[in-house]
This record gives C-alpha cells, sequence and structure tokens, in this order.
C-alpha cells in the first residue's frame, strides 16, 4: 500500500498514513482536531479545510460551495488522500481543548457542596449527611515483631494489627503486596503505613509503604461529561477540595454526541481512540492538579467517576455498541471497583478506580449522582432534576420514587451543529437582548471577549428576545424582511447578531431558520419529557414544587427566557434552583464517603426508567411542544403573546 506525507497548517504537524485515508482520519492520528459534529459522516458541513497542494479524490456533497470548491476547499471526512499534502486548517473548523478558565470554573461549579469542610479524619463527622469513609484509608501501624511466643506469617500479623484498628471481615491484598512483605517490614522495623481501599463489599490492602504517610492520603473526583470533564483533588483525611480543573472531552473529534461515538467505536481503532482521547483529557487534568499543588502521584490512591453510560463504558474500554440497539442494554451499569491503571489513569499503579452506578443506556452514573448531590432523594415534595445538556436526564420523584427518562436534545444546547454555535468558552455570546424599535442588538460575552460564536444559554435569550419583539412566528420563521439585520428570501432567513466589524471572527454571527429548527426540536425533546414523565405519574405539572436545573448549561440559563421559548413549564420562578455540577459534587461525595456510595448504589437500583421512544403519548406530545412556546397556549399563561 503506498504511503504518503500530510503536512496540516497553522499546526506545522506531519504524518504518514497509507493512501486512501481520509484527511480527518489523519489530522486525528497526528494530534490536530478538526470540528467534526457528525463523526465524520459528512452531514454537518463543519469539518472543511483547504488542500494548499496535493491531489485528493472527495466524494459529492452540498456543503461546500462552487465558489469554495474553486478555492480548494473539501470536507476532510469525505476527502481522501492521493498523494503528499499540504492541508490548511482554517479558524472556523478547528477544535480548541484548552483548560476552562478559573473564572469559568467558579460559575460552572458553584452549588451544593462547593465548599468541603474540614473534620477530625479519626472522629466519624458528618458531612452532607454521610460519614466520613473514604474510598480510600491510610493507617499506620507499629507492628509487634514475632518471637518464639508469637509466630503467625507476616500477612496474617499485618491483617491482625489492622483489624484491632478498624473492624473489617473481610480483607485481602494482591500478590506482588505479598511478595515484598517480609522485606519491607523487617526494613521499616516494623512500622508501617497501609493503604486499605474498599472493593465493593471488600477491603483490599491496597499499598504498604515504610513509616508513617498517613497525612498523604488523596483521591480525585471526576465527571465525565460529553462535551466536558471535570476533575477535582481531595484531601481524603479532612475533605478539603485542594482544586478543580476541566477541559473540553478531546472526544468532540468524533462526534458531538453519544450516539455518533458509539457508531465511530465500531471503526478500525475506533474503541481505543475514544478511549484514548477522554483517558489523555483526565491525565492532564491530573497532571495540572499534582503540579500545581506540589502532590506525589504515589499519594493519589484513588478516583471516583461519574458519566453517562456511553462515556463510562468509552473510559474502561468497553464496547458499547449495545447501548443504541434495541432493547438498549448496556454492558454493565454496576461495575466493580478496578485498579486505575487498567482504565489507563495516571496515579499510583496500584491505585482504584470506582465508577458510580447508572441505571440503564441512557441514564448513567451521572444522573444517580445529581439525584443524590441534589438532595431529591430525601424530598417530602414532589421534584424534579433537569439536567439539560447533550443528552437531557430528567428524573421525577421524591424519598418515595423515582422516574427517569432521557430526552434526545442533541447537541444544541452545548452551541454545536448551529451555524455560529460554539461552546460556552471565551468570546461566547451568553446573553443577548434586541430592541424591538430598531433592532440594535445589546449583548454579553463569556470573560467579556470579543464574540466569536452563541453558546447554549445565549440562543435561548436570543430567541426569547426575537419572539418578545415580534422577529420570529411560532413556528420558527424570521419576520422582519426589509431591515440590514434580516437576510434571505422565502426559505431560510438569517437574522444577524453582530456584523463582522464587531465580532472576533471574519464573519458576521447570525442565527438562521435551519438554527431555530435544531433549537426547537432540542427544547421540545426537554419539555415534551417532562410533561411526559408527570402524566405517566397522574401528576399535573403544577404538582411540582421543585425543579432541579444541573449542568454548567444552566450557569447562564435565563428562567424567564427558558419559559417563554417553552423549554421549561411556566411556573412560579421561585421553584427553580441551580445546583451547578451536580454529577461532580455528588462523585465528591461518595469519593470521601462509603455511606454516600451505599445511598447511590441505592438510588439506581431504585429508579424506574421509561423509554420514551415506546413510550404510548409521548411523540404527541413532542410535536405539540414544536412551537414557540407550545401549541397548547393554556399551558404558558405568563408568556406575552
Amino acid at each position: 500500500m503506498e504511503k504518503f506525507k500530510v503536512t496540516f497548517y497553522p499546526d506545522n504537524k506531519s504524518i504518514t498514513v497509507e493512501k486512501d485515508t481520509a484527511i480527518l482520519s489523519a489530522a486525528i492520528s497526528c494530534g490536530v482536531y478538526i470540528n467534526a459534529v457528525c463523526g465524520g459522516d459528512g452531514v454537518c458541513g463543519k469539518c472543511k479545510v483547504i488542500v494548499k497542494k496535493g491531489k485528493v479524490i472527495t466524494q459529492p456533497n452540498v456543503s461546500v460551495t462552487q465558489e469554495e470548491k474553486n478555492n480548494h476547499v473539501y470536507l476532510s471526512c469525505l476527502t481522501t488522500i492521493h498523494s503528499d499534502l499540504e492541508v490548511e486548517i482554517p479558524p472556523q473548523s478547528r477544535l480548541t481543548f484548552g483548560s476552562i478558565s478559573p473564572e469559568e470554573l467558579e460559575k460552572r461549579l458553584k452549588g451544593l457542596y462547593s465548599e468541603a469542610e474540614e473534620i477530625d479524619p479519626v472522629s466519624p463527622k458528618e458531612t452532607g449527611g454521610f460519614t466520613h469513609s473514604p474510598l480510600a484509608t491510610k493507617l499506620y501501624l507499629e507492628i509487634p515483631q514475632p518471637d518464639l511466643n508469637d509466630r503467625i506469617s507476616d500477612l496474617e500479623r499485618l491483617y491482625r494489627e489492622i483489624r484491632k484498628t478498624v473492624d473489617i471481615p473481610s480483607m485481602q491484598t494482591g500478590l506482588s503486596n505479598i511478595r515484598q512483605l517480609g522485606e519491607l517490614l523487617r526494613d521499616s522495623d516494623w512500622k508501617v503505613t497501609v493503604t486499605l481501599g474498599k472493593r465493593n463489599d471488600t477491603v483490599e490492602i491496597v499499598f504498604i509503604e515504610p513509616a508513617d504517610t498517613s497525612g498523604n492520603n488523596l483521591g480525585l473526583a471526576f465527571d465525565i461529561g460529553t462535551t466536558t470533564i471535570s476533575g477535582q483533588l481531595i484531601d481524603l483525611n479532612n475533605k478539603k477540595i485542594l482544586g478543580t480543573k476541566a477541559a473540553y472531552n478531546k472526544q468532540a473529534s468524533f462526534g458531538s454526541d453519544v450516539i455518533t461515538r458509539i457508531i465511530y467505536a465500531k471503526e478500525e481503532n475506533g474503541l481505543d481512540k475514544l478511549h484514548n482521547a477522554v483517558t489523555y483529557t483526565m491525565n492532564q487534568i491530573i497532571m495540572e492538579l499534582t503540579r500545581e499543588h506540589s502532590v506525589d502521584l504515589k499519594d493519589v490512591a484513588c478516583v471516583l467517576c461519574a458519566g453517562n453510560t456511553t462515556m463510562i463504558h468509552l473510559l474502561l474500554n468497553i464496547d458499547p455498541t449495545y447501548i443504541r440497539r434495541e432493547p438498549y442494554v448496556p454492558t454493565g451499569n454496576f461495575l466493580p471497583v478496578v485498579r486505575a491503571a487498567e482504565a489507563g489513569i495516571n496515579i499510583n499503579p496500584r491505585g482504584l478506580l470506582s465508577c458510580v452506578p447508572g441505571v440503564s443506556s441512557y441514564i448513567g452514573g451521572d444522573t444517580t449522582a445529581g439525584v443524590l448531590s441534589s438532595g431529591l432523594y430525601k424530598e417530602e415534595d414532589l421534584s424534579i432534576l433537569i439536567d439539560i445538556g447533550t443528552n437531557g436526564e430528567i428524573v421525577l420523584g421524591n424519598k418515595d420514587f423515582f422516574v427517569a427518562a432521557a430526552a434526545s436534545a442533541g447537541p444544541a444546547f452545548e452551541g454545536s451543529g448551529l451555524t455560529c454555535g460554539m461552546r460556552a468558552s471565551r468570546g461566547a455570546i451568553q446573553k443577548i437582548k434586541i430592541h424591538p424599535k430598531d433592532l440594535s442588538v445589546d449583548f454579553n460575552t463569556i470573560e467579556g471577549a470579543k464574540p466569536r460564536g452563541i453558546c447554549g444559554s445565549g440562543y435561548i435569550e436570543m430567541l426569547a428576545s426575537m419572539l418578545s419583539c415580534g422577529l420570529l412566528d411560532k413556528n420558527g420563521k424570521i419576520k422582519g424582511i426589509g431591515h440590514k439585520r434580516v437576510r434571505g428570501g422565502k426559505e431560510n432567513r438569517e437574522f444577524v447578531a453582530v456584523f463582522k466589524e464587531e465580532s472576533g471572527t471574519d464573519a458576521d454571527i447570525v442565527i438562521t431558520e435551519a438554527d431555530i429548527e435544531n433549537l426547537k426540536c432540542a427544547k421540545a425533546a426537554i419539555y415534551s419529557a417532562v410533561s411526559i414523565l408527570a402524566k405517566r405519574m397522574d401528576l399535573n405539572l403544577s404538582q411540582i414544587k421543585k425543579f432541579f436545573i444541573a449542568g454548567g448549561f444552566g450557569t447562564y440559563l435565563d428562567i424567564s427566557s427558558a419559559i417563554r421559548i417553552g423549554l421549561l413549564p411556566d411556573l412560579d420562578r421561585t421553584r427553580f434552583f441551580f445546583i451547578g455540577n451536580s454529577a461532580l459534587a455528588g462523585a465528591r461525595a461518595m469519593l470521601i464517603s462509603n455511606q454516600a456510595m451505599k445511598e447511590a448504589e441505592r438510588i439506581a437500583g431504585k429508579i424506574t426508567y421509561l423509554e420514551l421512544s415506546v413510550e404510548p403519548g409521548y411523540m404527541d406530545e413532542y410535536v405539540a411542544a414544536l412551537f414557540f412556546p407550545h401549541t397548547d397556549l393554556s399551558r404558558f399563561p405568563s408568556v406575552d403573546l
């Protein structure tokens, strides 16, 4: 097979690949990340590149205009390599994966359990209602030496001394520990520190160290999101949060949602690539946290991860194929504690990795963690948890029951798949208001930077403002023909939010009718899922007293705007509570308390999952919600139409 050299600019990175390799695949292998929302299926039109030199063969598509073709623009996913190439990645096609700023993190992670109180690690204090009993515990021992009157083996002697301090019915350790035990005990004058890890119902001696190192006991909590991965470094002795980091999930190169990634996993080496992308991101976060806080990796004993079912499968390199095939069964929901090294996570080589239990293919451990950290599981009143993200998980219930559904909202609220959409990062328009008299636009961007695009909360405010000033009808069609901000004919008009002279890009920032249709479908999916859950339990939405809005998306969400477009029910605004990253908060609670983990297992086992695709009446609810705010206007009495 012939091989050719491909050089990517402006990265100035090169790779040699076989003939007929897609440019997108070559870029990923080279560590150059191109925006490919559809996962390389050729339908999103986002992965455009400029071939500066060389021969390629491309498939016909409607995403590249004739003018672009004349300028050697191609879709990288549909274009294969047939000679040495020089390829330029334009700014709008590039994916960046920098860390999220501390200011942005503070906003995103603000919510329940944002501060961890310091406690006496010896006495059983309470944290968030849970007893302090971390996933890994260090215990310093001064072991009596053997003599002719006490000749039990070294291993039994170690077990005996541990049980003098801690009541452990079932205990084990690995062969590598046993092999070094005799020499280690004698070289350390029988003074050692053991790290005890909870592996389900068994306690394992994870590793043994000479002298007293019990003061250095650290763990990591992670929320592995489809778009963003967040991690916290925790002192397990006093529960103090030492640091928090977040970064964008590098799996975005293989598709913006879980379905496209599941499909990609069946490609040659696809599963390995997806697995490596998530572990690379996590290890980068770990490296930054440990460096900033002068932590030795050998003192990091455990990792606890929350994530949707697909993300956890990809983390553990488990084939996710059957998650999307009827009857939609994952390989596992309650997964055993494993060595972090088995999953490619860089902590102490013998350290442990535990995952929050999930419920079904589309209700994962991140939802379980959210129910735990929000306190929904102990509410007397009827409450609902809504995580408005790529997947849109919803849980209705109280202390007596839970029923859950996953709404196929897609990545629109993450800013993906839209003409000028972007993630909630620097330069994203997060707030926007259109003045009805002259259609002038006021906006705010994240970090106050020049606008580069619009994130999910910005789109919601834009739609609400367009509706309020008569620019948009209930079907999502743009009106106001004749104004300089409204362009296009009868089909697919667009509204210019920011002209390129004001923007941080070389193009106008617009919203098109195709974008509006995409957002309308996403909001309808969320609202109809909430509505059908209530109907299934013979409830009226007005009977639900608390609405917990979870996830980074909720950081900037304006409730009135969300109600105006029909995303959320039209109820008293005081019923809505933003709780930040509830998945990370729940993972942290489980990391520092085995009692919290047991509660999470109980929650996951108690949730009844509704598969909306086969739920009677769901499609009627969904179609009825495909208007602004809804076809049944009596459901939105406060909305000024």
